[in-house]
């Protein structure tokens, strides 16, 4: 057995198979995912065997990229909206988690890569522990994720599980009387409204949603026998009839100002009908509407837009991904060219663009190997894990610069990130397994005492700070401590304790912020435990 093991080739599957068999084995509906591979390659590594560093790294680099264009999207376009909230969340959880490692790491006497370790696997992030490894330099980093990370799965799902009950809170009744309301997906409704207001009688489109300051979307215009598409220098009449798409709550102070509802609906041609329209086209990716023209060039109107199964209102800076699907009022002739539009290239282009993605790389290793002067503390550098995330980050963003394409299909995104993921733990493990016993021999009490602290006390504060400073429902806390933790586990729980997207969409806006500021945490205490 020994000879066939002594093939890297052979070793890297024989660790990939074991260990994604025993990561889905379910325990009470939990598993260890991924981490299996990394516990596994433990194992091979105790033994002797090691995985070559060139795969590790190659696993690395494509796993981190991955993460930043998935990232990328909404980064920016978060930080913009009311997702604000649960992003501070997200960044006080890591600036509590490191500080709390610094103090672990004192108290328990750990050496540094054993404490940034704890902390990545406290956080369950694995693109912390590939930042860690890299800032270090030391396999005792995966050592310590890997004796974190179980508890820190399972404190994640109990906290979220018994804090309600504890607390003898009303999760749904709490939830209703939030600040925070979130819109689902499917709330936006259509309202016919007749125009009364003798302030509308002959304004604009444009002028009148300026005025109004009200995101909802007139996308037709009924005037007698006449059905036009509503454009924003459309001169609007008393007596007219729009069709306004909006959430209730808006759609109903919007007519209270513009007049009343039609007591007769609207009688719509049927040359004028709302499509749903996926964007697939590599050409209209990273642009916005505005970009595209659509009312100018082909006559039609967007009402509603659709990502991640959430629905919004259109709006003009909003840019394109693939996969988004757009709600498009305009005639069939018109619609014939706007699929073409949006779906130009939709055979011929399905899979990894290996140009973009090697550039991407390329770049985000050049950038990772540039020093970077932190006053009191030293140099350091982003390293292959920092600089292809911070470069991913920044073009997943835009979606597309000059002849790099970043926006992929979501399921070959995931394909990179998988793959990247067990090539890189493998690695890990083999590397940290053949210190593995001493280190816990010597210091096993102390490693799992600090694991569990570095994930309990950034939990209490953050509640803490969600309930009482920010005064959010339960859900919406614990939804975005969720995602600070980056536990998807965790998220599963929040879920069953009641039936909306809410906790998802706390969670959502959460994740992006830990996941790249693990990487830089890794980094900078690095520097101060050296």
């Amino acid at each position: 057995m020994s000879v066939f093991l002594s093939d890297p080739l052979i070793l890297i599957f024989i660790i990939l198979f074991i260990g994604s068999f025993i990561g889905q084995l379910k325990f009470k509906g939990l598993n260890i995912g991924a981490s299996g591979v990394l516990l596994v390659g433990m194992v091979f590594g105790h033994l002797g065997y090691q995985v070559p560093t060139v795969v590790q790294n190659l696993g690395l680099s494509l796993f981190i990229v991955s993460v930043g264009l998935q990232a990328g999207p909404r980064f920016f376009r978060m930080l913009k909206s009311s997702g604000l909230i649960f992003a501070i969340i997200g960044l006080f959880i890591v600036g509590v988690a490191s500080i709390t490692t610094i103090i672990v790491a004192y108290l328990f006497d750990l050496s540094a890569p054993l404490s940034i370790g704890l902390m990545t696997g406290a956080l369950t992030s694995t693109p912390g522990l590939a930042a860690a490894i890299e800032a270090t330099n030391d396999p005792l980093v995966s050592v310590g994720y890997g004796i974190a990370y179980p508890f820190g799965v399972i404190a994640v799902v109990l906290f979220v599980q018994l804090l309600p009950r504890i607390l003898k809170v009303d999760v749904k009744a709490d939830l209703k009387r939030s600040e925070i309301i979130i819109k689902p997906k499917g709330s936006l409704q259509t309202m016919p409204i007749e125009i009364a207001n003798e302030l509308v009688h002959k304004k604009t489109i444009k002028e009148l949603q300026t005025e109004v300051k009200s995101p909802v979307v007139i996308s037709r215009v009924i005037r007698g026998n006449r059905n036009f598409l509503g454009r924003n220098d459309t001169v609007l009449l008393k007596g007219d009839q729009l069709v306004a798409v909006g959430y209730p709550s808006e759609l109903i102070q919007f007519k209270d100002y513009v007049g009343f509802l039609a007591k007769d609906g609207v009688n719509i041609r049927e040359n004028l009908k709302l499509h749903r329209i996926v964007v697939d086209s590599h050409d209209l990716i990273g642009k916005s509407l505005r970009d595209i023209h659509l009312r100018e060039n082909y006559d039609v109107t967007v009402t509603r837009m659709e990502r991640d199964g959430y629905e919004f209102s259109q709006s003009p800076t909003w840019r394109l991904e693939r996969g988004d699907v757009l709600t498009i009022v305009g005639s069939k002739e018109r619609m014939a060219e706007v699929r073409k539009l949006f779906g130009a290239k939709q055979l011929s282009e399905t899979n990894v663009h290996i140009f973009s993605l090697s550039l991407i790389l390329l770049i985000g290793i050049l950038i990772g190997k540039i020093p970077i002067y932190i006053p009191g503390l030293g140099s350091m550098t982003l390293g292959v894990a920092g600089g292809p995330l911070f470069i991913a980050i920044i073009i997943g963003h835009f979606g597309k610069i000059g002849p790099i394409k970043a926006r992929f299909f979501q399921p070959s995104n995931r394909v990179i990130r998988d793959v990247g993921m067990v090539l890189f733990l493998a690695g890990a493990g083999t590397t940290a397994g053949s210190g593995i016993v001493d280190v816990i021999a010597n210091q096993g009490i102390g490693l799992i005492l600090g694991g569990a602290i570095i994930t309990i006390v950034p939990m209490l504060l953050a509640f803490f700070l969600a309930r009482k400073l920010f005064r959010l429902s339960i859900i919406h806390s614990l939804g975005s401590i969720c995602g600070g933790l980056t536990s998807t586990p965790g998220l599963g729980a929040c879920n069953q304790l009641v039936d909306t997207e809410d906790a998802a969409i706390a969670y959502a806006a959460a994740y992006p912020i830990a996941l790249i500021f693990v990487a830089v945490s890794c980094q900078i205490l690095a520097l101060i435990l050296s």
